[in-house]
């Protein structure tokens, strides 16, 4: 029996495709594709912005020390809600590292997760991702939505919300790093 080309190449397809279904090449090519499909933020219009107004929120840093969200009123600030079991979340979080890197010292990022300390640092480790922990303290008031996952918020000096984004973006992106510098030159 002879086979023709047409068909050598749908076996390699299926195959391909079945890849991504039953062996870790498919898990990589997952967040490869998803960090392919992600783009940069949207700015939301000044006039359409909402303000934070009351900033008393109750966290958890890495060392499982509570502080509060004041800390960081009157500055440039970066909330990302995510989940270590969310492809997503891993696929973003590449870009928000690479931000993290940039801007370290210059504006307060919260990268917030409600999950348990020991497999976020696993996960942390595994990555190699240095930027700092938060972790989220369930029932307590919070002045944005931390309802879905993964979602971001930038927020300006003033409290306005100048990004609003669920799902993944690219945050290391010229758009945005010339958006951070005039928010945090202002």
């Amino acid at each position: 029996m002879k086979i023709n080309k047409k068909t050598i190449l749908n076996v390699v397809l299926i195959l391909f495709i079945l890849s991504f279904f039953v062996t870790p090449i498919g898990y990589y090519g997952k967040i490869w594709l998803n960090r392919m499909f992600s783009f940069s933020p949207e700015v939301i219009e000044t006039a359409e912005r909402q303000q934070i107004t009351d900033y008393d929120w109750k966290l958890k840093d890495e060392e499982w020390n509570f502080f509060n969200f004041e800390k960081s009123k009157g500055k440039v600030i970066l909330v990302n809600f995510w989940a270590s079991w969310r492809l997503p979340s891993e696929a973003e979080l590449a870009s928000i590292q690479e931000l993290y890197d940039r801007y370290k010292g210059k504006m307060d990022f919260y990268i917030i997760t409600n999950e348990e300390r020991e497999p976020v640092e696993a996960f942390m480790d595994e990555h190699d991702f240095t930027f700092p922990l938060t972790y989220l303290i369930i029932g307590e008031k919070m002045p944005i939505d931390a309802s879905n996952v993964p979602a971001s918020y930038l927020i300006d000096k003033s409290g306005n919300i100048v990004i609003h984004e669920e799902g993944i973006s690219d945050w290391s992106t010229g758009k945005v790093y010339r958006l951070l510098d005039e928010l945090i030159a202002e």
